[in-house]
């Protein structure tokens, strides 16, 4: 077959093809074609067919998913992880997240009425009022003493609102604050050396029992009341009772939970890392991969928060409230997981973070579109600047010629900055993302093609041929 003029062919009998024959010939032609690509039926598969069905069952798909969905639940554990070796082994993370407890007016409220009860149940204020009616009455005085034995309930309960109110003030004073962040200290201080195996002086094994001595801290908290004004806490007799901890015979396992836990606290977030880094890595398509990764962790934090929610509740209908005033429990739990909460805020925003910066720079028609948008805003920017005579010069060139390398160090640096902040919030991590995009957003504006690369890409392609000038 021969072409004469592009719109017939010729056969070899001499015959002619009109154009819509010539379209019917070369579309059977394309159907030969890709049927012989395909193996015979009942005969072995070609190597094109082969080489297809490979890529199709690649390993590298499951082995990706699977490495990205461990990670996943490896995050939560990992953040428990951190959290609870940070209160069992570091003292002033313990104390930081106690701190707060003391100035919780619920938490006040408790204490108060923990102390008062305290102080009361040792004066025994109807004891002396017997005891000062019994002298009255020994003196003659018959009537006097029968009048304070009547008096007695409402003298115990005036002492008691008395001593309520002065044990208030104090416990909402700084200076009971202070008091606290150093009780807290010291114990905690002491539990650390039990559990590492240092040994203490105030926490000793006594009948069995892990004991910590609680004569030091009451001395200490009476000395500040007398100060206050409560001198009545002075005919106290002198109290140092033993506080039991836990059985001697879990102090061994107790250490070697302690060591496991600092141990875990490194372990479990750089293996989470990993195994997130190791399954975008073989991932056939990396960006999908590093979508799912980031979503991923976001997802993993909400099922942390969402555990938290379900086990609050748990804890509030477990603790009676002759034990802990309902608000006061409250107060209590909602302080002491104030640092996981921060935790999965943090890397929620971060997975998402990541998950919106991979599809952004994927192919899909929505990124497609979001780039083209921020592309329009940047070169109208680019334009109006021009047009006011602000021009980049040499700098603008430089900056377009490297701004591969620009973005690359741009990131690299806010990453390393996330990474190596002391505590580092979703906040945190909200302002370096957006601060990056600013960057590479001046990355985009300030870099200036060449005049020439510049005027070549505003000449109107027209399907591979040239438009001369007449």
């Amino acid at each position: 077959m021969s072409a004469t003029d592009g719109t017939s062919l010729s056969t070899p009998g001499g015959d002619t093809l009109n154009t819509g024959e010539r379209a019917e010939l070369e579309r059977l032609r394309a159907e030969v074609t890709e049927l012989r690509a395909q193996p015979p039926t009942g005969g072995p598969p070609t190597e094109q067919a082969t080489a297809h069905r490979r890529r199709r069952i690649s390993w590298r798909t499951p082995v990706a998913t699977l490495l990205i969905l461990i990670a996943s639940m490896l995050a939560p554990l990992s953040l428990l992880g951190v959290w609870t070796a940070n209160q069992v082994s570091d003292t002033s993370r313990y104390v930081a997240n106690m701190t707060p407890l003391v100035h919780d007016p619920a938490i006040q409220n408790a204490l108060t009425d923990k102390i008062t009860a305290q102080i009361t149940a040792r004066l025994n204020v109807s004891g002396y009022v017997d005891a000062a009616a019994s002298q009255l009455s020994s003196k003659g005085l018959s009537r006097a003493g029968t009048a304070l034995r009547n008096f007695a309930p409402q003298i115990a309960g005036a002492v008691g609102a008395f001593i309520h109110a002065q044990v208030h003030n104090f416990v909402t004073s700084p200076a009971f604050a202070s008091l606290w962040v150093r009780l807290n200290t010291a114990t905690h201080a002491q539990v650390v050396k039990v559990l590492s195996g240092q040994g203490s002086s105030s926490v000793t094994i006594k009948n069995g029992q892990v004991t910590l001595s609680l004569g030091p801290l009451i001395d200490t908290a009476k000395q500040r009341l007398a100060a206050r004004g409560l001198t009545i806490v002075n005919k106290l007799p002198p109290i140092n009772p033993a506080f039991p901890l836990f059985s001697a015979k879990y102090l061994v396992k107790g250490q070697t939970a302690y060591r496991a836990l600092n141990d875990l606290k490194i372990v479990l977030p750089v293996v989470a890392l990993l195994l997130f880094a190791i399954g975008s890595y073989v991932a056939r398509n990396r960006r999908r991969a590093l979508i799912g990764a980031g979503l991923g962790l976001a997802v993993s934090m909400f099922v942390l928060a969402a555990g938290l929610l379900v086990f609050r509740g748990i804890y509030l209908n477990s603790v009676p409230n002759s034990k802990l005033p309902a608000d006061a429990a409250a107060a209590l739990f909602d302080t002491l997981v104030r640092f996981i909460r921060a935790g999965l805020r943090t890397l929620l925003v971060v997975g998402l973070v990541v998950a919106t910066a991979a599809f952004v720079t994927g192919p899909s028609v929505t990124a497609a579109r979001i780039r083209e948008l921020a592309s329009s805003a940047l070169r109208w920017l680019r334009e109006r600047a021009e047009l006011a005579g602000v021009r980049t010069g040499p700098v603008g060139q430089w900056t377009y010629a490297h701004r591969k390398a620009l973005r690359i160090g741009a990131t690299t640096i806010a990453v390393l900055v996330f990474v190596f902040w002391s505590r580092p919030t979703g906040a945190v991590a909200i302002v370096i993302a957006v601060l990056l995009l600013v960057v590479l957003g001046l990355i985009e504006l300030i870099g200036r093609p060449p005049a020439s690369a510049s005027a070549a890409a505003d000449v109107p392609h027209t399907g591979g041929r040239s438009i001369n000038a007449p």
